[in-house]
């Protein structure tokens, strides 16, 4: 018996990721010049690279636990296959393919150029003088019992040894499976995790995300991270609103150096460090309201992109991971806001 099926006629015509593939495409045609500089002119035929970058958008899109699940799904989801511009008798590639050429990838940043790519196909949906900026933590892989003192070398390998009633620190310990994870804690009464920073910059008219960095997790990261990402964009006078934790004095005034006016909430537990100045603009107010959208990005994060505990060691591969779902997220956005453009 003969079947002629075409992916293109399963795949609903109002399906949202076809306007998601069509920007996922253009994204990825301007950096056709990058991939071409990643492989050799001779050698085995590879996966193409656009292949990959997508499956990592798909992975982050529908939630899938790991390459090698998708990899299993790729045998028999069609709609996976249209979207990564396969037919039906192409053999699905291995999980081993992610993994071989992720080094390649992130030799030559390609993750950040996707992500600027995304990013800028929505520039004119985005304020260019009003943003917010917040800070979250991460999960790593990596558990508690392998916070082990940094000169133990000969200690249990597996982590079990019994650590109750001695003090650990990031001064003195270290996870020996992820070494640059730091134990941290979000908030007073919370518990303390192996962990990463990661800091988003959201602009204020549609909630699209500007720039979006790993650092490692400690009490001076959220501020200088954020200052270093709107130094990055900033072209002009910028607002840009925060929470009370990043109400300090430091911050404020390398704020105004910067020509940034930082519209930080103000502190309940010491003396805050903008008066009624910058209060008493109805500017302040609006930037404290609408700052919160940004707390939509973190929880869309961990939910559904899968960034609730990362899936890599060390802050390289972190930021890599982070760089494919915040593009996905902003991919969501504008094509959701082109829908409803008149």
């Amino acid at each position: 018996m003969l079947c002629l099926l075409s992916l293109e006629s399963r795949i609903a015509s109002d399906h949202p990721l076809r306007s998601i593939k069509k920007l996922a495409d253009a994204a990825l045609a301007g950096l056709s010049d990058n991939f071409d500089g990643m492989y050799a002119a001779c050698g085995r035929p590879s996966i193409p690279p656009e292949r990959l970058l997508k499956a990592l958008l798909l992975i982050a899109l529908h939630s899938v636990r790991s390459e090698r699940q998708f990899c299993e799904q790729l045998e028999y989801n069609l709609l996976f296959r249209w979207f990564l511009d396969m037919d039906l008798l192409e053999p699905a590639f291995d999980a081993s393919t992610f993994s071989r050429n992720r080094q390649r990838m992130l030799n030559s940043d390609i993750s950040a150029l996707f992500f600027q790519a995304v990013r800028d196909q929505g520039a004119e949906l985005m304020s260019r003088d009003h943003f917010s900026v917040d800070g979250t933590l991460i999960e790593s892989w990596a558990s508690l019992k392998s916070f082990q003192p940094k000169d133990d070398n000969e200690g249990d390998s597996n982590g079990w040894g019994d650590f109750r009633g001695h003090k650990r620190s990031n001064q003195t310990h270290q996870s020996k499976t992820d070494p640059e994870a730091r134990l941290m804690r979000k908030g007073r009464g919370r518990e303390a995790k192996l962990s990463f920073g990661a800091h988003a910059l959201m602009e204020n008219r549609h909630g699209l995300l500007v720039d979006l960095c790993i650092s490692e997790a400690n009490g001076r990261a959220e501020r200088e991270t954020a200052l270093s990402m709107m130094q990055r964009q900033r072209k002009r006078r910028i607002t840009v609103g925060a929470d009370r934790g990043y109400d300090c004095a430091d911050f404020v005034a390398r704020c105004r150096q910067a020509n940034i006016t930082a519209h930080v909430a103000q502190s309940t537990h010491r003396r805050p460090s903008i008066d009624r100045r910058t209060v008493r603009h109805p500017g302040y107010q609006t930037s404290q309201r609408i700052r919160k959208r940004i707390e939509q990005i973190f929880g869309w994060f961990k939910t559904v992109g899968g960034l609730r505990r990362t899936r890599y060691r060390g802050l390289a591969r972190t930021q890599f991971a982070a760089h494919f779902v915040g593009a996905a997220y902003n991919l969501l956005r504008i094509a959701k806001l082109a829908t409803l453009a008149p």
